[in-house]
């Protein structure tokens, strides 16, 4: 540390800083069992980026298994070595040969990179297959009555070695004919009040954003047995640590604004 306070630590990448703001897979793999609700073993994580709930989930369950899958080999090159998670650099609609799991995940709203109806039930029949009997599929995605509002949104984030990132959240383009929207991150990472980084648009998105009855129909269409939607967070747990997750049903619930997790099943 030099004499004004300031940290001679490596700076984050931008890699770092997403996960940091963006990801929480401690809450996430809780929420995926208790959705699956007979303590599932085994992951998939599409679009998987760093592969970051993927790395967790194979860390912390145990016998279980992960495959993450994603175009990016230099974020998936962040979950290497983990036992029992196996990464494939490549397209998720694609065909890929590895074991059915009975959890599948795509998170972060990258349902939305396929754009076009017939894209999204061809992937979502893929993943049908990927899953064993009785899995479940599981996406988030946002909505509401300001989802097309354009703005931005931030947040300060605590770091390592008494750093901190501020992240903002911008929606700089939305068009509700189309459902297309562009998405976009960008850090600031402060270091005793002095700002040591700034990556502005470290991420870009440019999304389809389904709303719930378009992701239904089209999961029905793909073959399974129900869909159901739930809050991104676990409801309740049990002296025993059991963690219990009840789908939405009151459509007051979603109010204005909201993030939900679909989730489809497959049947036995």
């Amino acid at each position: 540390m030099d004499p004004h306070g300031v940290s001679d630590a490596p700076l984050p990448d931008r890699f770092d800083l997403y996960e940091a703001s963006v990801q929480s897979p401690p809450e996430m793999a809780r929420l995926l069992r208790a959705v699956h609700g007979e303590s599932p073993t085994s992951l998939g994580e599409d679009f998987a980026g760093t592969a970051d709930l993927a790395r967790y989930w194979c860390e912390t369950i145990p016998n279980s298994s992960a495959v993450a899958i994603d175009l990016d080999a230099e974020a998936l090159s962040r979950a290497a070595g983990v036992d029992g998670l196996t990464t494939i650099v490549g397209d998720v609609t694609a065909t890929h040969e590895h074991e059915p799991v009975d959890v599948l995940h795509a998170g972060n709203f990258s349902i939305g990179y396929l754009h076009e109806r017939a894209d999204l039930v061809a992937y979502l029949r893929s993943a049908h297959g990927r899953l064993n009997a009785g899995g479940v599929f599981v996406c988030d995605t946002y909505g509401g009555e300001s989802a097309y509002i354009l703005g931005s949104v931030e947040k300060q984030i605590p770091l390592a070695h008494g750093r901190h990132c501020v992240y903002t959240w911008e929606q700089r383009e939305a068009a509700p004919m189309t459902g297309m929207v562009t998405d976009v991150l960008h850090f600031r990472v402060f270091d005793a009040d002095e700002c040591v980084l700034e990556l502005p648009e470290a991420f870009v998105y440019r999304w389809r954003l389904w709303s719930l009855p378009e992701l239904r129909d089209a999961m029905l269409e793909a073959g399974f047995e129900a869909v159901e939607v739930y809050a991104q967070l676990p409801d309740a747990e049990d002296e025993n640590g059991n963690v219990f997750a009840e789908p939405i049903t009151d459509p007051d619930w979603l109010g204005d604004s909201f993030i939900v997790c679909v989730a489809a099943r497959r049947g036995r």
